[in-house]
């Protein structure tokens, strides 16, 4: 990342669900969250970390938030919503969104670790505040609008043995 001095104070939000199925689409591996949040701070001053997840029921998934707040995440869960229709849905844009603006005015910088382009007005917004931001996901599955957006763009997948396990 470019402009990157100890002083900054930094939050790192991660949309564990975007990270979580393009690294099991493309690599068929997970994430290493210890290293994405240690490549994300870079040497500055960690404000907030928070992984946002889903929970979907599974039996791994509860030892999985717990090594979430091991690592320094604070992780935010919701459950996944069932239709009557058989459908799914569950994601964390709102809730993400939000908490990036409250967060603004504690920090110089805002790293983002998702693909997806709806973040793409909030980047704008942020910049617009005067906080830097930094995306950090994997390329192959990130909308373009988003890296435009941005003022840094890392892609996971250049250094994939890097962030994944």
């Amino acid at each position: 990342m470019t402009d990157v001095h100890p002083g900054q104070r930094v939050a790192v939000l991660v949309d564990a669900q975007n990270l979580y199925h393009t690294a099991q689409s493309i690599y068929s591996r997970n994430i290493d969250y210890s290293e994405l949040l240690e490549e994300a701070v870079d040497g500055r001053q960690l404000t907030r970390a928070i992984a946002y997840v889903i929970r979907a029921d599974s039996p791994e998934e509860e030892s999985f938030f717990e090594a979430l707040y091991d690592i320094g995440f604070e992780p935010k869960i919701k459950d996944i919503k069932r239709f009557s229709d058989g459908t799914k849905k569950a994601d964390w844009d709102v809730g993400m969104s939000l908490d990036a603006v409250t967060l603004a005015n504690h920090v110089d910088t805002m790293v983002l670790c998702t693909g997806d382009g709806d973040f793409s007005r909030l980047c704008s917004h942020l910049r617009h505040e005067g906080v830097k931001v930094e995306v950090m996901a994997f390329e192959a599955s990130t909308a373009d609008e988003l890296v435009e957006a941005a003022d840094d763009f890392e892609d996971l997948g250049e250094r994939h043995e890097t962030y994944l396990l």
